[in-house]
């Protein structure tokens, strides 16, 4: 088993988590539209110097801290929009090719994670070689997600609102699955994955002309609010420290197969958090406010 040299470095996955990461899906997809019309140049600095300095920002740190983690989140959605749209538009490949090509992908580095360190539980990062694993899945995972849903939108012909109505159906099903016993890491990947043709629908839906289906609010206004929410919600998590890992929430007992911390007798921790009633079966947790 690899060794831990960190504490956990992702946050606490209940309500919150779920909300800001559908902000920075939207924003990370009208933000890269804003940018690629208003300068190329300005869009290659934004997107992708600052994912590598996001990334290194966060890489350095040795525990979770919230500015840092939804930063980074935040400008890998911005850079894994453009290299999911930079295939269709410089070879002129449908988006449906492109979601294939990131589906092989992401399943490919998943396996090699699985087989590297024996499970795919976020509650697991606690090592810089787990922790580049999880962000090169989090990166693949929105450059899929980013084609699916030009892939429904565009190829498909459906539009941004029906593609919200199919996404917003489909995240549905890894939940049910999980209160049915579905391995609880698949439902929490597949969520995760999901969430990126949802936000982006929904910010598409809002910044598009009238003429294309959309409300034309523009990208640049739906980016900004889209900005000043997550900055709301990021503030709101680093003054409260709600999201914050509990000490026990990578238990010094050995990691399973299945990706869940176990104590010395086989069982899994529960762990509560302040102010919310908050249920764990290994990476997908639910709580109500």
């Amino acid at each position: 088993m690899t060794s831990r040299t960190t504490a956990t470095k992702v946050p606490e996955v209940f309500v919150i988590f779920w909300i800001v990461k559908l902000l920075t899906t939207g924003i990370g997809e009208t933000a890269s539209d804003f940018l690629g019309t208003w300068n190329l140049v300005a869009a290659g600095v934004i997107g992708v110097g600052g994912f590598a300095v996001a990334l290194w920002w966060q890489l350095r740190a040795t525990t979770y801290h919230p500015l840092r983690y939804w930063v980074t989140v935040l400008f890998v959605a911005i850079f894994g929009t453009m290299i999911a749209d930079g295939p269709h538009e410089a070879l002129g490949s449908p988006y449906y090719v492109d979601a294939a090509l990131y589906f092989v992908l992401l399943l490919g580095l998943l396996a090699w994670w699985k087989r590297s360190e024996g499970t795919l539980s976020v509650h697991s990062i606690t090592t810089p070689r787990r922790e580049r694993f999880y962000w090169g899945t989090v990166l693949l995972t929105f450059g899929l997600g980013t084609a699916l849903g030009d892939t429904t939108a565009s190829n498909l012909h459906l539009g941004y609102w029906w593609s919200v109505v199919i996404f917003g159906a489909l995240i549905l099903v890894p939940l049910i699955g999980w209160r049915l016993g579905v391995n609880a890491v698949v439902c929490f990947w597949a969520s995760y994955s999901l969430t990126r043709p949802l936000g982006a629908s929904i910010a598409d839906g809002l910044a598009v002309s009238h003429r294309h289906g959309g409300l034309g609010w523009h990208t640049g206004p739906v980016t900004g609010l889209g900005l000043v929410l997550f900055a709301l919600l990021v503030g709101y998590v680093v003054v409260t420290h709600r999201d914050t890992p509990a000490p026990d929430s990578v238990s010094a007992g050995p990691v399973s197969a299945a990706g869940e911390a176990e104590h010395e007798d086989g069982a899994s921790p529960a762990v509560d958090t302040v102010g919310n009633a908050s249920v764990r079966t290994g990476d997908l947790d639910l709580a109500a406010e």
